[in-house]
């Protein structure tokens, strides 16, 4: 195994971490019926990267990846979080967006095919 097939190994190893731990938070917000916001964006990617655990099962240097770049700036808001076509999210928002898209596609799915048209059950 090269160097470079280690690197990247660690680096999977960490995603895998950290995509687990947005999913727990972002779990909790969804459960309670709570809109992903850019606020609740920020505030599940700080608790995420401040996870102590997963500070301490990887490398200051493999978690430095994982930190959004400065020029990397969203808003703080309570708007809706939208990215439209972009697909260069931060890993933990790219996560915590993910778990969301999946809950909505799961309850809808759940969903009666009446009540998603907004139609009334009929009564025989």
């Amino acid at each position: 195994m090269t160097e470079h097939d280690l690197a990247a190994l660690t680096f999977q190893g960490a995603a895998r971490d950290l995509e687990h731990i947005v999913r727990h938070i972002a779990a909790r917000y969804i459960v309670q019926g709570v809109p992903l916001s850019w606020r609740l964006l920020h505030a599940i990617e700080a608790e995420a990267l401040a996870d102590l655990g997963f500070a301490g099962r990887h490398d200051p240097f493999v978690l430095d990846l994982f930190k959004r770049p400065e020029h990397m700036t969203y808003p703080e808001t309570d708007d809706p979080a939208t990215f439209g076509k972009s697909n260069a999210l931060p890993a933990a928002f790219a996560f915590a967006v993910a778990a969301y898209e999946e809950a909505q596609a799961e309850q809808t799915a759940q969903t009666p095919l009446s009540q998603s048209r907004g139609h009334r059950p009929r009564l025989a």
